[in-house]
C-alpha cells in the first residue's frame, strides 16, 4: 500500500520512540506533512535533526491539556488542517498480582496509554470536525484482549484504548472521521532485545511492518472501516 499523503498533515505522538520513527518514515515516504510530538525536544533533535518545511518537532507533555491544545493550534497554523492523528505514546511495566495492584502502578499505565491518547483527541478532533473528516489511529495491545498473570493493570489501561477507540468510532463514523487501532504482540526494538537476549526476535513485530498498518489506516483506502482493533502479530 503506497497511499499518497501529499497536502496531508499526519501527527504523530512518541515520535521519538521507535515505532514512533518508523512510523514518520512511512508517512515521510508517502508525502505527508509531519507534526512529530514527544516530551523533550533534545528527543526529537537528535532522533530527526533539524525542522524542516515538511517537518514540524513539537515538544509536548500529553498529560498537560493545555500544552496539547497549543499543539493542535500550532499544526493548523502551520499546515492548515490534521487529516491524522496516530496515537503512539504508550508504554508496557509489569506490575504486582491485582489485589496488590499499587495506586502508582495504575496511575502510570493509565497516563501513559490511555490519558495521553484522550488529551490528544481533545484537542485534535474538534479540529478535525471543523475541517470535514480525519482519521485517528490509536495503538491497542494484543495481550489486552484478555487477563493476564501480573499485567493487571497493563491490560486494564490497554483494554481501554481498545474501548475507547470503538466508542469514539461509533460517535464520529457519520462525521466522515474513522478511528481504529491496532493490537501488536512484542515490537522488535533494541531494548526489547536486550530485555529478552534468549527470544527470537525474528518472530516480533518489525517496527517498519506496523508503521505499514498504520499508514493504512490513516489513508483512503481505510476509509470504510471503522472501530476496527487489527492484531499485528508477527510470527508470534
Amino acid at each position: 500500500m503506497n497511499s499518497d499523503f501529499s497536502g496531508r498533515t499526519v501527527i504523530v505522538t512518541g515520535a521519538a520512540g521507535n515505532l514512533g520513527r518508523a512510523v514518520a518514515a512511512a508517512f515521510a515516504a508517502r508525502g505527508a506533512d509531519l507534526v512529530l510530538v514527544d516530551l523533550k525536544e533534545e528527543a526529537l533533535a537528535k532522533t530527526y535533526g533539524a525542522a524542516d518545511a515538511k517537518r514540524l518537532l513539537a515538544p509536548c507533555n500529553l498529560l498537560e491539556p493545555t500544552q496539547v491544545e497549543k499543539l493542535a493550534q500550532l499544526a493548523v497554523e502551520r499546515y492548515g488542517r490534521i487529516d491524522a492523528l496516530c496515537n503512539l505514546a504508550g508504554g508496557f511495566r509489569m506490575g504486582e498480582p491485582v489485589h496488590a495492584t499499587a495506586a502508582a502502578t495504575l496511575d502510570f499505565l493509565l497516563d501513559l496509554n490511555v490519558r495521553t491518547m484522550l488529551n490528544a483527541a481533545h484537542a485534535v478532533v474538534p479540529r478535525m470536525l471543523a475541517a470535514g473528516g480525519g482519521k485517528v489511529v490509536n495503538v491497542g495491545a494484543f495481550a489486552a484482549q484478555k487477563g493476564a498473570a501480573m499485567m493487571g493493570a497493563y491490560v486494564a489501561a490497554k483494554s481501554a484504548v481498545i474501548r475507547l477507540t470503538e466508542s469514539m468510532a461509533a460517535e464520529l463514523r457519520e462525521q466522515n472521521i474513522n478511528v481504529n487501532c491496532v493490537l501488536p504482540t512484542i515490537i522488535d526494538t533494541p531494548e526489547n532485545r536486550a530485555a529478552m537476549p534468549k527470544a527470537d526476535p525474528s518472530r516480533w513485530v518489525a517496527p517498519a511492518d506496523l508503521a505499514s498498518v498504520i499508514a493504512f489506516l490513516a489513508s483512503d483506502a481505510a476509509r470504510a472501516i471503522h472501530g476496527a482493533a487489527v492484531p499485528v502479530t508477527g510470527l508470534s
